[in-house]
């Protein structure tokens, strides 16, 4: 068993101009019962020289993997695999944490921490401090994210897993030529057994970048269709949410087309529901085409 609670785990991947606060939020913890795990998803920027100088630095314990580049999904499925502590909790490479969010999550889970939870959950806040969304509802101890959201609630919130619970249910899987697939993935499977422990505290400083995926969902939509069809067709059978429902079948139709698998397009947990939603789906094809193209277009008048 490693002699510490908690791993931070960091996909990075060409960030080394902002890592680095990430990096100083770490060393800045009032708790240092944790490591930091950096997975370098095919950096070509100069984040491995940084992270070599941090490790010889020798303030925090950190460890460096590099791979080829697969996406976000598959950065985190290194990282599972290589996570050896109770916690694990993803802190991006464009956030950093406040300085007690270690304190916070170590000692809540050690006084309040029990087999029948999968982790805790606290907030994301913006740099003003500003909460991202909702909060909690003050009243709920404990909580499935999943319902958290259907029922209203908003915005990003930081999750800390169990190691052994996040590493029971299946890997991302990895669909060649794409690099994107939702992680709420195997955080569904995993709340199909178990809660969380909902914190009303920050654990998190997001700073959304304008090549980071959350300002780039419809390019997302349009490179990325087999895993989207995938995570649609499973969340189907995961939302108990009508309107939802509706929702992910237009996507599904729309990913369907985009990956010319038309005749798929009916393989689903809700086949009447996407039927009556194909014209929708239509539609929302060429909507993403025409987002995701502008998107491009936008993107390189940034670069000249």
């Amino acid at each position: 068993m490693n002699k510490y609670t908690l791993t931070i785990f960091t996909p990075a991947y060409n960030r080394a101009h902002t890592i680095g606060r990430t990096y100083a939020s770490l060393c800045r913890q009032t708790c240092k019962d944790f490591e930091w795990l950096i997975v370098d998803d095919g950096s070509t920027d100069n984040t491995r020289q940084l992270v070599s100088g941090w490790i010889h630095e020798n303030k925090i314990p950190i460890r460096y993997i590099y791979q080829e580049n697969q996406g976000m999904h598959g950065a985190h499925n290194t990282a599972y695999k290589n996570i050896y502590t109770e916690l694990n909790t993803c802190i991006d490479s464009d956030d950093w944490m406040p300085d007690d969010a270690v304190e916070i999550i170590v000692n809540t889970w050690k006084k309040e921490g029990c087999s029948n939870l999968s982790g805790l959950v606290g907030l994301d806040i913006y740099q003003d401090g500003n909460v991202i969304g909702t909060k909690f509802p003050p009243d709920k101890k404990f909580v499935k994210v999943g319902e958290f959201y259907e029922r209203g609630g908003d915005g990003d919130k930081k999750l800390v897993y169990r190691t052994d619970i996040i590493n029971s249910v299946p890997e991302y899987p990895i669909f060649k030529g794409e690099k994107y697939l939702g992680l709420a993935y195997k955080y569904l499977l995993v709340e199909e057994k178990y809660e969380m422990l909902a914190i009303n505290k920050p654990m998190v400083i997001v700073d959304y970048q304008l090549d980071g995926s959350s300002y780039n969902m419809y390019r997302q939509y349009w490179n990325n269709p087999q895993g989207w069809m995938f995570y649609r067709k499973f969340e189907m059978g995961h939302t108990s949410s009508f309107l939802r429902k509706i929702k992910l079948s237009i996507h599904y139709v729309s990913s369907c087309l985009r990956a010319k698998k038309a005749f798929q397009v009916l393989n689903n947990p809700q086949p009447i529901m996407t039927f009556f939603c194909l014209p929708m789906g239509i539609v929302f094809y060429f909507y993403t085409r025409t987002m995701a193209v502008g998107n491009k277009m936008i993107n390189f008048k940034r670069m000249k």
